[in-house]
């Protein structure tokens, strides 16, 4: 494989789609790293929630390095400026190493941030506009976020009022501080996805949810109020915690919980899937992979495409 025209790869797909098993492979072959691009891996003792399988980065008796993965405290947040900078580093030390770095994940704000270049920008909170916006609707925020045409977000990671006033205190930011534009290291990535129809990716997110239950789940959300964190801190981390700690605290029983979280997962998925598809239509090519395959036929279609083939 002749890979000099490419300095980063690239696996993203919806949850529950194997990327990250076929991505450490794929490192693996390519004598590489994987970069982690999701959300909320980055917290430590959050790992059945969270979807980590530490075992997918074992390949051949071997553990391929990771990055990104286990690196805060439950309790810290994380935002895409932090990404960025955290990307940065580890994309730049993979290179001075002559390795090839992979960037895994489904978190599309993430990815097409790095790919995309998008300003990094330490933006302050601002007390005062986040008063003012809490007493606005949804779609009132979603309009006036929008009407900034900076092209920084779509409405994927906006399905919170805390998360789109954030995103218009960014946009707010940007608008008024272009002096501060930092350069950005110009990325020549190739792209793979990985998809299956509707259906299978129905009954494995299905699927998924029985054994992260079965696994301890419920035990994981216990244990993280055992540490003090709050509903609202447990509620940012995700639908599973979301939906676990209203279980926990009566909101909802077992039966409510189990099929509301699997319905706001699917639909997850399905937003996950919305996103990339407009990055596609935004010009980025990804080579979209069939996950019926077995790891050995999406390996050999990998190299095929590498290769230019």
């Amino acid at each position: 494989m002749n890979l000099n025209q490419y300095d980063l790869i690239v696996v993203l797909g919806p949850t529950a789609s194997g990327k990250t098993s076929f991505a450490a492979r794929l490192a693996y072959e390519l004598d590489g790293e994987v970069i982690s691009a999701d959300s909320r891996q980055v917290y430590r003792q959050m790992d059945i929630g969270t979807g980590k399988d530490y075992a997918d980065y074992q390949v051949e008796g071997s553990r391929v390095p990771y990055h990104l993965v286990d690196i805060l405290e439950p309790g810290e947040r994380y935002h895409v400026y932090a990404f960025q900078q955290d990307f940065l580093k580890v994309y730049r030390d993979i290179h001075q190493r002559h390795r090839m770095p992979v960037l895994c994940g489904g978190t599309g704000l993430y990815i097409e941030s790095v790919l995309k270049g998008y300003r990094l920008l330490h933006v302050p909170p601002e007390p005062g506009l986040r008063k003012e916006l809490a007493r606005k609707s949804l779609e009132e925020l979603q309009q006036m976020l929008f009407s900034f045409n900076l092209n920084l977000h779509n409405t994927t990671d906006l399905t919170t009022h805390k998360r789109i006033i954030r995103a218009i205190e960014i946009a707010r930011y940007y608008a008024s501080h272009p002096e501060e534009d930092i350069e950005y290291p110009r990325i020549r990535p190739f792209i793979f996805g990985i998809r299956y129809d509707r259906p299978a990716q129905r009954r494995m997110i299905t699927k998924r949810l029985k054994d992260r239950l079965e696994s301890g789940l419920v035990e994981e959300v216990m244990h993280l109020m055992d540490k003090g964190l709050t509903r609202p801190d447990l509620e940012y981390y995700g639908l599973e915690y979301r939906y676990v700690v209203r279980y926990l605290e009566g909101e909802l029983d077992y039966e409510q919980m189990f099929s509301q979280l699997n319905t706001a997962i699917h639909q997850f998925a399905k937003r996950q899937m919305t996103w990339f598809r407009r990055m596609q239509r935004n010009g980025f090519v990804i080579q979209w992979l069939d996950g019926h395959m077995s790891m050995d036929q999406k390996l050999e279609r990998a190299r095929q495409l590498l290769s230019g083939d």
